[in-house]
């Protein structure tokens, strides 16, 4: 029976509409898994000397398995977010014989064989040989990479278990958020050495050889959990009641009302992205990318790199506006034909996206300002960057979004999904990113940098300036291609 589920599901998935229009999305995606395969691989090999070099007192395996729960619950953290729940329409089979039981195992089962959890192998097996053998044996190793594939297992089921519970809402991400910073304050502050704990645990179950069982045993509590879950929301029923409820909790936005036509746009636009799954995904995604410059701006191998530091200060300083810009205009795709019937006029229609995508631009600018105590360069690229964010990139992607005829379905989650994407959200990547990049990176070659900085300013002063000309412009391409826009929303991939 199972066998038949997953073959309805690859025979639903090759015989959608847009399967074999997306030959160069899925090129795109398959050259940056085989990048990311490619530096697991390196980066597994290269480890234990990294961490040697780290901490010389201490076994490279010994120091990894004290990060061990760090790493867990990021990634726990992760999949909370950004993993998709697996569907499949159950009205469909209810009818058939069909024992409960096989569907809902058949929900658990499928995220489990997806091929993508299991690119941890790809760093897991070479530090296993290089890292783990030399401490352990060859048997810990073994142990080890089993360990890894039975936490796989269970941060994906529990992860689902904690989707499907909890949502994901904002109160559940920011108890999430508490628990791992409380965990890294109990170190901080001495505490309690958490690095200890995992040290200790992690040693006993590579050492021990019912390791890889315990963990196992771990895996299985989180698949009960879910199939306790379903025993008591079998129904789609059950999720209805839960989404009026929370629709009917939805702010109105009433004080946008006072800003007239494009401030009813606006909250309609709000709306939307907090009653829809994939916006409020890409939401939560843009809140967690503001510490994306944690990881360049401390390190000193980079305070050197000026093309680097720059795209770092224009994708944190307007990640709110870049996440959402890719799609400004698709996200209405579902509702676009009614839209286009009412008293809207497209100058209205546009100048209300832009105003959105300044406000996140202006969010993004002040969450990201204490990234300013790393000194005075930090400082001024962040200022350049938001210039620059706001006087050509917002214009580029409103432009832009006039050419994406691709429909969107809003009730899908974002994680690995590609439903809606063309080649098209990444030609747009060039003036948001590359140009900027290639011009620091060029003048810095003749010490000029400074010149470049002026450069980009300027071109988003003028974007600034002259913004009522762009939005005109915009508008009339918009005038021009919502038909277009409105046969092509209209068709489901």
């Amino acid at each position: 029976m199972y066998s038949t589920f997953f073959k309805h599901y690859w025979l639903k998935s090759t015989r959608a509409p847009g399967y074999y229009k997306n030959l160069i999305v899925n090129i795109f995606v398959g050259l940056g898994v085989l990048y990311f395969l490619t530096i697991f691989v390196l980066l597994g090999f290269l480890l234990p000397k990294i961490l040697k070099e780290a901490a010389p007192q201490l076994d490279p395996a010994f120091t990894f398995n004290a990060t061990m729960i760090f790493v867990i619950t990021l990634a726990l953290l992760f999949r909370f977010l950004f993993q998709p729940l697996s569907t499949i329409n159950l009205q469909s089979y209810q009818v058939l014989p069909i024992k409960r039981s096989k569907l809902v195992n058949y929900l658990l089962i499928k995220p489990l064989i997806n091929p993508m959890n299991y690119l941890t192998l790809c760093f897991a097996i070479p530090f296993s040989i290089t890292g783990i053998s030399p401490a352990y044996g060859i048997g810990g190793a073994f142990r080890f990479i089993l360990i890894v594939i039975f936490l796989i297992w269970f941060n994906t089921l529990f992860a689902t278990f904690l989707k499907r519970k909890f949502g994901s809402n904002i109160p559940a991400i920011v108890s999430f958020l508490v628990i791992v910073a409380g965990l890294a304050a109990l170190e901080y502050f001495k505490i309690y050495s958490i690095f200890d704990l995992s040290q200790r645990v992690f040693n006993f179950l590579i050492e021990s050889k019912i390791g890889g069982l315990i963990v196992l045993m771990l895996s299985g509590m989180a698949f009960g959990l879910n199939k306790w879950f379903f025993a008591q929301n079998y129904y789609p029923e059950n999720f209805d009641k839960k989404a009026t409820k929370k629709q009917a909790e939805t702010q109105d936005f009433t004080f946008m009302q006072r800003f007239g036509k494009i401030g009813e746009i606006i909250a309609l636009e709000m709306k939307l992205v907090l009653r829809h799954k994939r916006t409020k995904n890409v939401l939560y995604s843009s809140i967690l990318f503001l510490l994306y410059g944690l990881m360049f701006y401390p390190n000193h191998m980079y305070k050197e790199n000026d093309a680097m530091l720059m795209f770092i200060a224009i994708f944190v300083t307007g990640i709110g506006m870049i996440l959402f810009g890719q799609w400004i205009i698709n996200w209405d795709g579902s509702y676009f034909d009614f839209l286009m019937t009412r008293d809207i006029d497209t100058q209205s229609y546009i100048k209300a996206n832009y105003f959105l995508l300044l406000s996140l631009s202006v969010i993004s600018f002040i969450l990201t300002t204490p990234y300013f105590l790393f000194g005075p360069n930090i400082l001024i690229n962040h200022i350049v960057a938001f210039l620059y964010n706001v006087g050509v990139n917002i214009h580029v992607y409103l432009f832009g979004a006039t050419f994406n005829t691709k429909r969107l379905e809003l009730t899908k989650g974002s994680a690995m999904n590609m439903q809606g994407v063309s080649y098209k959200n990444f030609i747009v990547m060039i003036p948001l990113l590359v140009i900027p990049m290639g011009l620091i990176g060029i003048f810095s070659l003749f010490a000029a940098k400074n010149t470049a900085l002026i450069i980009l300013a300027v071109l988003g002063l003028a974007g600034i300036v002259f913004r009522k000309q762009l939005l005109e412009i915009t508008g009339k391409q918009l005038l021009r291609r919502k038909y277009a826009l409105c046969e092509g929303f209209r068709k489901k991939d």
